[in-house]
């Protein structure tokens, strides 16, 4: 995994954790990620569960960095096996159980394009956006007001695209994985800008 994918596994649990946290762990020697030839990090499942235990005991426990990594030895000394993920495609019946939102609600989604089927099929992230949007809902937020959300991703998406279309013209071999693994990083990084800024203007709003 890129460490944009790292990122993405852990941040529903520890919200504050961001990719430069996860370079300064590697940098103490907490965990230790391969390089591809190319220089770019390769987490495995065993990092992401290092990483977990790591945040835990310091969220939970308070507890330095070298304690931390001595007790991390003693607990994690043998990988432990990570079931295989599933990929995700549902029926247009199964996101509307598993999302909780109505036809109407879907329909809406699908018009505004913030979701689309994939030969009938929706995949996580439209899962999650359903699940987001039916959330959002609560607040009289729906799928009409999120266009300016979609087009702030559309033009991010356009940033990353920038950065990695010379990776792609040199077609290399390894070109293709490079410029994804760029892509995913690129991608975390800017998730944390955004988050950051989103807090200031609401702080802003709040008078904070």
């Amino acid at each position: 995994m890129s460490i944009g994918e790292v990122l993405a596994l852990l941040q529903g649990e520890f919200p504050d954790v961001t990719v430069s946290k996860i370079r300064f762990l590697e940098s103490e020697g907490l965990i230790e990620p391969e390089r591809s030839p190319s220089g770019f990090r390769k987490f495995t499942y065993m990092h992401v569960e290092q990483l977990r235990f790591i945040l835990t005991e310091q969220r939970d426990h308070y507890l330095p960095l070298r304690v931390i990594k001595d007790k991390m030895a003693e607990e994690l000394g043998r990988p432990r096996a990570v079931p295989e993920a599933k990929e995700v495609r549902l029926s247009r019946a199964e996101l509307l159980e598993a999302s909780g939102l109505d036809e109407e609600a879907l329909t809406e989604l699908e018009d505004y394009g913030l979701l689309a089927p994939v030969a009938r099929r929706y995949d996580e992230d439209a899962l999650k956006i359903a699940r987001s949007v039916g959330a959002l809902a609560k607040y009289g937020l729906h799928a009409r007001h999120l266009r300016a959300v979609k087009a702030a991703a559309e033009r991010e998406a356009g940033l990353v695209e920038q950065s990695v279309a010379p990776i792609l013209k040199r077609r290399a071999p390894g070109a293709i994985g490079e410029a994804d693994e760029v892509a995913r990083e690129l991608s975390g990084q800017l998730l944390d800008l955004h988050a950051a800024l989103l807090r200031g203007s609401v702080r802003s709003i709040l008078g904070g």
